[in-house]
């Protein structure tokens, strides 16, 4: 029953810390302006950066990281005062991945913004910060490797999303020797995370796939 309660109050938190769009907040604080209007329209870091530049997209970097990290810090609070851990050492692990899940279907869905927000890329890596720091410094090199070599955010995004339950897998089982049964679960559990961020990222493939996506440049931190 614990269970049950646990991730009820998990879904609830994590959606509502996810639908505070620190893009939308930001924008609006600083420039009196709705991120959604302007470049790709899209909620988001990226295109925050390259419409708005430096020192917004530092704020919304910081914003969308801090919710997602606090999303986990308080959600497995809850699961340890409750007891709602899995095997017999209570592991908690389980509780962070589906934090990850309802925040950043809070911060696609928002519900204080119409329910129209960013992409969730942000908000994915964040709760490995907390949940499995190796992993998260994987992923991130993932990430930067594959934005030096093609220049594409969102092939970047895509790419390190899809790669989020192997690397969990092989930290937890091989590095970390967490039991079989709770690598696979805690796998099993970032694959929600990884297929709402590439499933966000639809007219992105599009763009690939004419030609007309935007590019990244490294030397004025602004996409082409």
């Amino acid at each position: 029953m614990n269970y049950a309660i646990v991730i009820f109050i998990t879904a609830i938190i994590s959606y509502l810390l996810g639908s505070c769009n620190f893009s939308i907040i930001v924008v609006r604080l600083l420039k009196g302006k709705d991120i959604r209007k302007f470049g790709s329209g899209n909620a988001g870091l990226t295109n925050t950066l390259r419409c708005f530049g430096k020192i917004p997209a530092l704020l919304t970097l910081a914003g969308d990281l801090l919710k997602g990290i606090v999303s986990v810090i308080i959600c497995r609070y809850i699961a340890v005062l409750l007891e709602a851990g899995l095997g017999p050492e209570n592991d908690v692990h389980y509780i962070g991945y589906i934090a990850g899940v309802f925040a950043i279907i809070g911060h696609v869905l928002p519900v204080y913004y119409g329910f129209k927000g960013g992409k969730g890329v942000l908000v994915g890596v964040s709760v490995f910060i907390v949940i499995d720091p190796p992993a998260f410094a994987v992923i991130m090199l993932i990430f930067i490797t594959v934005l030096v070599v093609s220049h594409y955010v969102s092939v970047s995004s895509m790419t390190a999303a899809a790669l989020v339950p192997f690397v969990t897998f092989i930290i937890q089982y091989f590095a970390e020797k967490a039991p079989l049964w709770l690598a696979a679960v805690n796998m099993a559990l970032t694959i929600p995370m990884a297929l709402l961020v590439i499933f966000m990222h639809r007219t992105n493939m599009v763009r690939l796939k004419n030609g007309t996506e935007n590019r990244f440049s490294f030397n004025n931190n602004k996409e082409k």
